[in-house]
């Protein structure tokens, strides 16, 4: 069974929430609890700041997690009936992890500029970095961005997503990692931005457009 999204009725959310350790099984805990509290909002997709599930290590980028660490994210999309986007890591460059309730597998992909998003779609066109202009799905009405930047990052990273929005006509979700995480519309209008701490940005796409809120995680 899989929940019909529509157009209509369309909750994401974007967790705000910082690894401070390497301990991929204790990430994964921390992430089952976020990805609860988000389908108990009635949340169809969640997104994640970058390595949100291995930690920013060292000098170098922890190893990459396997499908057996992550198979209880897995379990909990199908289960709850959300899609998930977690950073990961994937041979010492960034990545992103895609769980869907649809897909028996996990999807993993580099993590780029960032990500659109399609409401129940099974894949994530990534927009690469070196990219002069992205290629965007045409049917794609998200873009997620995950960061983890502080706050002179976390000010170019709003600019430029703001102008990103408004340019292309899409809704643009970032996932900061300790704060600032952001919903703008696809006019670029500044929808929610969360300040500190662990929490949930939502928005919800309805008839009268977007509604942002947030949830804080105590």
């Amino acid at each position: 069974m899989y929940k019909e999204v529509t157009m209509s009725r369309w909750t994401i959310a974007a967790a705000q929430y910082a690894p401070r350790h390497n301990c991929v099984d204790e990430h994964v805990k921390h992430h089952l609890h976020f990805i609860a509290e988000a389908a108990s909002h009635g949340c169809d997709l969640v997104v994640f700041p970058e390595l949100s599930l291995t930690g920013p290590g060292g000098t170098t980028l922890p190893p990459p997690p396997d499908d057996l660490q992550l198979a209880p994210l897995l379990h909990a999309a199908q289960s709850r009936f959300i899609t998930v986007i977690a950073g990961i890591t994937l041979q010492q460059q960034k990545g992103l992890a895609l769980f869907t309730p649809n897909l028996s597998t996990i999807r993993r992909y580099p993590q780029g500029n960032g990500a659109g998003v399609n409401p129940g779609n099974k894949r994530l066109t990534i927009v690469d970095n070196q990219a002069d202009a992205p290629e965007l799905d045409p049917e794609a009405t998200l873009f997620t961005s995950s960061l983890a930047v502080g706050e002179q990052r976390w000010r170019q990273s709003i600019s430029s997503l703001q102008r990103f929005a408004h340019k292309y006509a899409i809704a643009v979700l970032m996932a900061n990692a300790r704060s600032g995480s952001a919903l703008w519309d696809e006019k670029g209008q500044l929808i929610v931005r969360a300040d500190k701490g662990e929490l949930l940005l939502t928005g919800s796409l309805g008839r009268q457009g977007w509604q942002g809120d947030i949830i804080p995680l105590g």
